[in-house]
């Protein structure tokens, strides 16, 4: 199946694969990955900080500044948030998965659930829009991304999962 010049398999583990050509431009352009991280956790809001705080600890190694880490932290927390409350329905049994990938004055990072997926993403990037209204989400979430981060890319497929991969050129150097 095709979707957004990506696609997506399964294997065994229930990992999805999801590969852009944008997102080869960016490592060829970047050049090598310096270090990477993978780290997965569950579905609670309480594991949100987790991140944030896990993701900022690895990209401290580039010597980013203080408006550079919170810009990613709060990007990430978006992320993580969608998938707690719309991929997994605040279910806390399941897992999100994020890789973070380190460049000379880059980073990349991954969130990725296999929970319901996203039927129309240009819909769901329109600030104010919300698969959740019953709570009172402001629907702000992918803008919030989009304004912190350099590059925002979102890949889903409805019932199988989603995929945001987020790009942040720093002004630091390692």
């Amino acid at each position: 199946m095709k979707l957004n010049k990506t696609s997506i398999t399964k294997d065994d583990e229930r990992s999805m694969s999801l590969v852009s050509q944008d997102d080869n431009y960016f490592i060829k352009e970047k050049g090598i990955n310096i270090n990477s991280m993978k780290i997965e956790f569950l579905a609670k809001s309480c594991n949100e900080s987790f991140a944030r705080v896990a993701v900022a600890a690895f990209v401290s190694q580039l010597d980013p500044t203080i408006d550079e880490i919170s810009d990613i932290k709060t990007a990430l927390s978006e992320a993580v948030t969608n998938s707690i409350i719309h991929g997994y329905n605040e279910d806390p049994e399941e897992k999100i998965y994020i890789e973070t990938e380190l460049f000379e004055n880059d980073v990349k990072i991954s969130i990725e659930d296999f929970g319901c997926g996203i039927e129309n993403i240009e819909e769901a990037r329109l600030p104010l829009f919300t698969s959740r209204s019953d709570l009172e989400r402001s629907g702000m979430g992918f803008t919030v991304m989009e304004t912190f981060m350099d590059k925002v890319e979102v890949y889903s497929e409805k019932g199988k999962g989603t995929k945001v991969i987020m790009y942040k050129s720093l002004n630091s150097s390692v």
